[in-house]
């Protein structure tokens, strides 16, 4: 728990990511046709109940979000290719994010569903770890069970390591909950505008890393200055 630790792989990242998460989880609920367009689990048992009654149609409505999902997790995958890919990340986000924005209430909601479904796609694949160990920041699930496994071996072994990653499993579920809270509130203000607060959270975590990513440029320049002047 030590050694160095990434920027996106830090808390501070983790922290906005889940409560874009839990926004974004809200906001496809309550306003674009009572889905949770982050996971893909209930889209599946849904469409396999569809197909099931002989409702083919209607199982477009859920085979479309898990395509895009699909879609998001292989063009992430593609997007590894290139330095500097989580910044890539995210400034697809913060723009697909603005035009769901733009995505009138009475149009189909099955677009801006699956643009929701590829988004956490390419967040889920892009920034997996926290401090090292493996989390989510779009579901809580795996998170809930993390946190229970890591209680109970403190409790029975006394590991300061798994009171640790507990209590950091606890706040992104936390900031997860909080992104769900604000989202509810912010949809009654700013209805479908309300998603651009999570651009902004997110211009904010890629203004984080580009600062970063600064840092570490300015460090090697000055080190290959000092390199010079001893070598004179």
């Amino acid at each position: 728990m030590n050694q160095e630790v990434k920027m996106h792989e830090t808390m501070r990242v983790g922290i906005l990511l889940a409560f874009v998460g839990g926004f974004l989880d809200v906001y496809t609920y309550l306003l674009r046709g009572g889905v949770f367009a982050n996971a893909q689990t209930g889209n599946m048992v849904l469409l396999t109940l569809q197909i099931s009654q002989g409702h083919f149609v209607q199982a477009l409505y859920y085979l479309v979000p898990i395509i895009a999902f699909f879609m998001g997790a292989v063009v992430t995958e593609i997007v590894k290719k290139h330095d500097y890919w989580h910044e890539y990340v995210l400034v697809i986000e913060i723009i697909l994010l603005f035009g769901v924005g733009l995505y009138p209430l009475s149009y189909p909601p099955i677009i801006v569903n699956s643009m929701v479904s590829f988004i956490c796609a390419m967040q889920i694949s892009s920034f997996k770890k926290l401090h090292g160990f493996a989390y989510a920041t779009t579901v809580c699930t795996g998170n809930l069970r993390s946190a229970a496994e890591n209680l109970t071996a403190y409790c029975l072994h006394h590991h300061q390591e798994s009171k640790i990653k507990c209590l950091s499993y606890i706040i992104i579920i936390g900031s997860f909950c909080f992104g769900a809270i604000m989202g509810s509130t912010l949809i009654s203000y700013l209805s479908i505008y309300a998603v651009w607060i999570c651009s902004g959270v997110l211009s904010l975590v890629l203004v984080i890393l580009i600062k970063d990513n600064l840092a570490d440029f300015l460090m090697i320049n000055n080190f290959f200055k000092s390199e010079k002047i001893e070598s004179k």
